[in-house]
């Protein structure tokens, strides 16, 4: 008999998620998706392939939708039938609303400005630079770190992105239009993903343009992926107006 099908999500960080882990959870059940809560609490649980292989190979027979911050790739690693499906953002609004979290978790950046913040070692790591063009142009045999895998990000893992997007994504979404991803999931694989929810939604705090203008400039890679994906969400949606 063949082995009931799984559900990858491409969590990218800071495009909402964590909302869409609970209604994960509403529609299989907690223990039915990864992490589980008594799993949850340390990076290593959302980071660390070999942990997830782990616990799939141990005790995950149960486990129907895959969560965390693993590339794209990891499916390439794991067993069984496996559908995929991401959610994207502005990178500028990403990786400010990144920042605004930093302060409000790390006492150490409790008083510095978001201009301070990016300006410190994490604002150059891989979940800050063109983290969306990473998580989905590493490949499984890259992918000595997961999503914390040093690599240089050029054209052709800009390339390598969009290919992802456009042929191994089966539903692909948009930050700011969450609403219609969950309908598609919906829709796509006959889900029933409960009502909305809203979860780690950082204070607003005002940005420089200044600061948006350097964000943007060295997330160039995600910017020209973010174009690329809502040219692709407008073609799939062309009744909404807008879409980016």
């Amino acid at each position: 008999m063949q082995p009931p099908r799984r559900y990858f999500f491409v969590h990218l960080q800071k495009t909402a998620g964590t909302a869409l882990l609970r209604r994960l959870r509403h529609q299989f059940g907690v223990e039915r998706v990864y992490p589980r809560p008594a799993e949850q609490g340390t990076p290593a649980t959302v980071l660390d392939v070999d942990l997830l292989r782990r616990r799939l190979r141990d005790d995950g027979g149960e486990l129907r939708a895959i969560t965390g911050h693993f590339p794209l790739a990891t499916v390439d690693l794991l067993d069984g039938p496996m559908a995929t499906f991401t959610v994207l953002r502005d990178p500028v609004e990403r990786v400010l609303s990144f920042l605004r979290h930093q302060r409000e978790v790390d006492p150490g950046f409790a008083r510095h400005s978001l201009e301070e913040v990016y300006a410190a070692p994490i604002g150059t790591g891989a979940l800050v630079r063109n983290h969306m063009t990473r998580m989905l142009s590493l490949t499984s045999h890259e992918m000595t770190e997961g999503a914390l895998t040093p690599i240089e990000v050029d054209d052709r893992r800009l390339e390598r992105a969009c290919e992802a997007l456009a042929d191994h994504i089966d539903v692909m979404g948009l930050q700011d239009r969450f609403d219609t991803f969950c309908s598609d999931l919906e829709e796509e694989f006959g889900w029933n993903l409960g009502e909305p929810i809203f979860m780690n939604r950082t204070q607003e705090a005002p940005a420089s343009d200044e600061l948006r203008e350097r964000i943007a400039s060295d997330n160039d890679a995600d910017m020209a992926l973010y174009e690329f994906a809502v040219n692709l969400w407008r073609r799939k949606h062309p009744e909404a107006s807008g879409g980016g």
